[in-house]
């Protein structure tokens, strides 16, 4: 797991890795360009027309180092330079010397367009907007066709706050070693585009001095996190878990929860609905079991907890009497592990008294709009969303996954986890049912709190991303449940 550092703690890390490791800043420069450069050739072909648009900084020196880097593998490369070079960083001047000057323009405005623009004017250092010739220029390259790809940051996007002004619109943005923080929030998704994060040797040891409750999964040492089980397991010894929902109307979403857990491996797998789902379910799914319902339309609140090692609460639970009322039962009366989500996230934001229950066993799953009407604090800016999960979190002493790209994970100890995996096309009514039964499954199986969220909500993005290179736009999130075992297996998890 890759410890997110502040943008300005960069160029300290930067030091202590070079003094550490024994190469120079300008070794490890050249370094991050040859890395971009792998990556950029297995991407496009030699025949592609590259212009390069470097500042006079270290992220500029990146970009020199990569334009002469990528002119020697045959690409058709032009440079140009933008601020006063006399007054550049070391490396940057390093770089400049020794750039071919077959590739080099006098000024950006004589560059024509071509079919990739690559960005390195300003990198980790910016903290104000765009001004003067650099808003100019930023701008004339957002109207212009061909592929966009910002080094390490999108020229005008501060590393760790909201954006103002303007910004580099790219359609990749090729970080080093870890994602800035401002890469991850939503509303910079425009700016970014796909995120690609390559290593340039440095390791956990070189994070150590610098303080911070931020972290980035990429399902680094998956297994460790995941329990093992002896050959002579039983059922029992998977899970026995409650997952309660569905209304009249709505039982697909329970039906996708109860499928996704028995795929990631529960043992016992009970459904509590309304009659109007009994035989919905049985027909289904045969593996699983229907509790007695006394209710037609909505789940009822008579739950019994005698051996139950977690509960999954909301998908299609709709926000009825018998709805509230059974929210409110599992809150006061099981302290086991309970995974809240879709609708009694919502019925939690109108008995806002109820928040008091919750305990250091329940996770809640909310995506944003369900966040909002749980913390009742309207907000488009994400480092404040990042900053009420954690307030929320540590004020409830219960755990939070914020869902969407790069869902942030939250504990009540303050740490917080963005995860690295999924795929646009998960964006589909059911996805979020299916990390609902992901979860509890986990959980019922005795993994800790904190590790059935790392594990639930990185293979549930995982799953959705195997689903998603077979099945494009078209991914349903059936798909998603039939690939969890896949991604279980790609990670040695047997």
């Amino acid at each position: 797991m890759q410890k997110i550092i502040l943008g300005k703690q960069v160029k300290e890390l930067d030091a202590l890795y070079v003094n550490e490791s024994g190469i120079s800043s300008y070794q490890l420069m050249e370094r991050a360009a040859n890395e971009f450069c792998h990556w950029f050739e297995a991407k496009y072909k030699k025949a592609s027309t590259v212009n390069i648009y470097c500042g006079t900084g270290n992220n500029g020196g990146d970009g020199l180092a990569i334009a002469r880097i990528l002119s020697g593998m045959g690409y058709q490369v032009n440079v140009a330079i933008i601020g006063n070079q006399e007054k550049g960083s070391v490396d940057f001047t390093k770089n400049l010397k020794v750039l071919p000057e077959k590739i080099r323009a006098s000024s950006w405005s004589q560059l024509k367009p071509s079919d990739i623009c690559i960005d390195a004017i300003f990198g980790v250092g910016i903290n104000r907007p765009l001004e003067g010739e650099y808003d100019a220029l930023v701008q004339m390259l957002n109207n212009r066709e061909g592929v966009k790809i910002s080094v390490d940051m999108p020229s005008g996007l501060p590393s760790d706050a909201q954006a103002e002004g303007e910004v580099f619109h790219a359609d990749y943005t090729v970080s080093f070693q870890f994602p800035k923080l401002a890469l991850l929030f939503p509303e910079h998704a425009a700016y970014v585009g796909k995120l690609v994060v390559r290593k340039i040797g440095m390791e956990p040891k070189h994070f150590k001095p610098f303080s911070s409750e931020y972290w980035f999964f990429s399902g680094e040492n998956m297994a460790s996190y995941h329990r093992k089980f002896p050959v002579f397991s039983h059922k029992g010894d998977f899970g026995r878990i409650i997952l309660a929902g569905g209304s009249y109307g709505k039982m697909g979403s329970i039906c996708l929860s109860t499928m996704a857990s028995l795929r990631t491996g529960s043992g016992l797998v009970f459904c509590k609905v309304p009659r109007c789902g009994v035989n919905i379910v049985q027909s289904t799914i045969p593996e699983a079991m229907v509790l007695p319902p006394s209710s037609e339309r909505e789940v009822d609140a008579d739950l019994d907890f005698s051996g139950i090692d977690a509960i999954g609460l909301g998908p299609g639970l709709g926000k009825g009497k018998n709805a509230k009322e059974l929210v409110h039962h599992v809150l006061k009366n099981y302290s086991g592990p309970t995974v809240l989500d879709a609708d009694a996230i919502n019925i939690l934001g109108e008995k806002q008294e109820w928040i008091s229950l919750l305990h250091p066993n329940v996770i809640l799953t909310p995506h944003l709009k369900e966040f909002e009407r749980l913390t009742g604090k309207a907000c488009d800016n994400h480092l404040k969303r990042i900053n009420l999960a954690r307030d929320f979190c540590e004020e409830n002493n219960c755990s939070l996954v914020l869902k969407g790209a790069f869902s942030l994970l939250t504990f009540p100890d303050g740490s917080q986890i963005f995860n690295n995996s999924g795929t646009v096309y998960m964006a589909t009514g059911g996805s979020g049912d299916v990390l609902t039964g992901v979860l509890t499954s986990f959980l019922g199986q005795g993994y800790s709190m904190k590790n059935a969220a790392i594990c639930g909500v990185f293979h549930h993005g995982h799953a959705g991303e195997l689903a998603g290179e077979k099945n494009g736009r078209g991914t349903l999130p059936s798909d998603i449940i039939n690939s969890i075992p896949q991604s279980l297996l790609a990670f040695g998890i047997e």
